[in-house]
């Protein structure tokens, strides 16, 4: 397998009505005759993240075992780029298209993927046995679902659902259809995380009691939330949600137990209605000088050509204004988690802050393992991380050797999910293969950290749904 070069970003989807809008074209390949032993897949989601995690790399390593068969956005001039870029393999080489990044091409052409801006048609006239969902987090949802009736496998993004009713829905949907679910979660499958669960399993601490977890993004990372459409609740269910999603599945990964209360704060600090001047979107604000947060999206091609160019279809800014009023999100996070195994855990998230990266603490009955976790880049968590076991009675601690990052996007993360998903008799032997009730108990602890946050109150799980 060729070595992974792709690189990844949240997706970039923006809600213009239903899912069921329109074939943009049908590229010369919709019913053609499945190819002997490959599975068919479809995107729906055709932004930064269904193009660079899923299209370009799945075409380009996994082409013995997938057709890739329909690509499906709302915005049809978008879809039709990333039918472009998935074949030529032009793809983004920092994860959240920052300043310092550009996109980088390879050769490649292949066979024209049908493209088209409505679901269902997408799917009776390719046919796909499994439906990757990579669309603007609210709806992802809808899409899992209809893929469920129509008889598709699902592979979903994280977060699964941004509030409970979503995750009512999807219960009930799973129960109801034969089709299989897998959630992503890459952070699963970082370096250090798994190193990790290796000692947790080890008893190298004894019996977990708590953990602290302190998540930091820096002023690249942090803020580009606050540009696109994750500044707003109905779109993301908050940073608690579309980012903490990724550290609250870790948390019950490695607790191995289920959350049942907890209670949250957060502030808008810094973003939005905080800032001291606004515009529309930064190529045309009048305060490029005095701006910190200015971000030239004109110098990065990839970005240009996936969203500048397709702004017409749906108004979608890319580098919109960090401070613009509308935006409803925290930037400022803390949480406190009880779980049925009684291990409490305390985690906080602020965004835009001098470092990347985080601190995460577990306490146990025979000792402490201390992580530290920083980024060579902002996305980056695995470039270098520093653990350190420390047990009780011993006037010594132990530090383990430094981790290193694995190479390819988010510490070779992506890559591991993407084998595991395509190539199902690959081992998995920590378990990071993860499933519906994973997606529906990591989202579930942001939902209630910000149900908690309006309410004044601590929030049960079982106010917001039933999972036994």
């Amino acid at each position: 397998m060729k070595k992974d070069l792709s690189s990844v970003n949240r997706r970039e989807f923006v809600i213009a009505g239903g899912v069921a809008l329109g074939s943009v074209a049908s590229a010369g390949g919709a019913n053609r005759a499945p190819e002997s032993g490959k599975t068919r897949l479809a995107i729906v989601g055709t932004g930064s993240r269904g193009i660079g995690m899923w299209g370009s790399p799945v075409v380009r390593d996994y082409s013995d075992r997938i057709e890739m068969v329909g690509l499906c956005d709302i915005n049809p001039k978008r879809v039709r780029v990333a039918e472009q870029l998935i074949r030529s393999n032009l793809e983004n080489m920092d994860g959240h298209l920052s300043s310092t990044g550009g996109p980088s091409e390879s050769s490649g052409s292949g066979s024209t993927i049908p493209v088209f801006t409505d679901f269902d048609r997408m799917v009776k006239e390719t046919r796909p046995e499994r439906i990757i969902v990579t669309t603007m987090d609210s709806t992802h949802m809808r899409y899992v679902i209809r893929a469920l009736e129509l008889g598709c496998d699902v592979i979903c993004e994280k977060p699964f659902a941004t509030d409970e009713e979503q995750c009512r829905r999807m219960i009930a949907a799973e129960k109801k259809h034969k089709g299989n679910v897998s959630v992503t979660f890459n952070a699963r499958y970082g370096v250090s995380a798994t190193r990790i669960k290796e000692l947790l399993k080890e008893g190298a601490i004894g019996d977990l009691l708590s953990v602290d977890y302190a998540e930091f993004l820096d002023d690249d990372h942090g803020t580009s939330y606050f540009r696109r459409w994750h500044g707003f609740k109905e779109n993301s269910g908050t940073l608690l949600v579309h980012k903490a999603s990724h550290h609250f599945d870790q948390l019950n990964w490695w607790i191995e137990g289920d959350p049942v209360e907890v209670t949250a704060h957060g502030e808008l600090q810094r973003y939005g209605r905080k800032g001291p001047f606004r515009h529309a979107n930064c190529r045309l604000c009048t305060h490029k000088r005095e701006c910190p947060y200015y971000w030239d999206i004109t110098a990065n091609e990839y970005a240009m050509k996936l969203y500048v160019d397709c702004e017409s279809e749906d108004g979608y800014f890319r580098d919109a204004c960090v401070f613009r009023n509308a935006i409803n999100i925290s930037d400022t996070m803390s949480v406190l988690v009880k779980y049925d195994n009684d291990v409490l855990v305390t985690y906080s998230l602020n965004a835009g802050l001098p470092v990347e990266g985080q601190i995460i603490v577990f306490n146990g009955s025979r000792g402490r393992i201390e992580v530290r976790n920083y980024g060579r880049q902002p996305w980056e968590v695995d470039a270098s991380a520093e653990i350190r076991v420390m047990r009780n009675f011993e006037d010594r601690v132990v530090p383990l050797e430094p981790l290193r990052r694995r190479s390819g996007s988010h510490g070779g993360s992506d890559r591991l999910i993407r084998d595991h998903i395509f190539i199902p008799e690959s081992p998995d032997e920590m378990g990071h293969r993860a499933g519906s009730r994973a997606g529906i108990m990591s989202a579930i602890i942001g939902i209630a950290a910000y149900r908690s946050i309006e309410r004044r109150r601590p929030v049960r799980v079982e106010e917001l749904i039933d999972i036994t």
